[in-house]
């Protein structure tokens, strides 16, 4: 089934931020990506940030669908190499492919929130089933504080993200492992 047009418009956007920024977003810009007449984004989205609402709420609509999907088809790890290959793969899937334009486009409207908290609201972190894996994993070690070690241990994973994709480069194993075993610290069973 093919997409609305207003998600089509919104996917659109997003590509057109990933590849060229926010002052690149454009409602022409976003009917050429779009590949439709000029004037249907400003007939859909008026203004440059109900575009740019309609970009924000798709690309959480995107990555809470896909942490789902991940957090589904992953079974809780039994070890901390197994979670610190599972974070390793998810960082992989965020600087690759579609993930790595999603990634782009994050960051720039995490930026762009702070002028307008409205997309701020949006874009907070929520509770997924992927977050629950690593959660129960730490819990299930005894970890203390097993909530705030696994919003601390993601944060940093993101911090590796935006780090490899501003310096260009990957994220090597180690700092991922590195991560696992802070955040395995104190843990009745590391």
């Amino acid at each position: 089934m093919a997409p609305d047009r207003r998600t089509l418009l919104a996917d659109a956007a997003l590509t057109v931020l990933a590849d060229e920024g926010m002052r690149g977003l454009t409602h022409r810009a976003v009917d050429r990506a779009a590949d439709l007449p000029d004037g249907t984004t400003s007939a859909y989205f008026r203004t440059r940030r109900a575009l740019l609402t309609a970009l924000v709420r798709r690309l959480v609509e995107l990555d809470q669908a896909e942490l789902r999907t991940l957090g589904e088809a992953m079974p809780v790890p039994r070890t901390a190499p197994e979670l610190t290959d599972r974070l390793s793969e998810f960082i992989e899937l965020r600087l690759t492919g579609p993930g790595r334009r999603r990634t782009l486009a994050r960051y720039t409207c995490a930026v762009e929130s702070l002028n307008h908290p409205e997309l701020r609201e949006i874009l907070t972190p929520r509770d997924n089933a992927a977050q629950a894996t690593v959660r129960a994993f730490l819990a299930a070690r005894g970890a203390p504080d097993a909530p705030a070690r696994t919003r601390t241990l993601l944060h940093c994973v993101d911090g590796l993200v935006f780090n490899a994709l501003t310096q260009g480069g990957g994220v090597p194993r180690e700092d991922v492992a590195g991560l696992v075993a802070g955040a395995l610290r104190g843990a009745a069973t590391p």
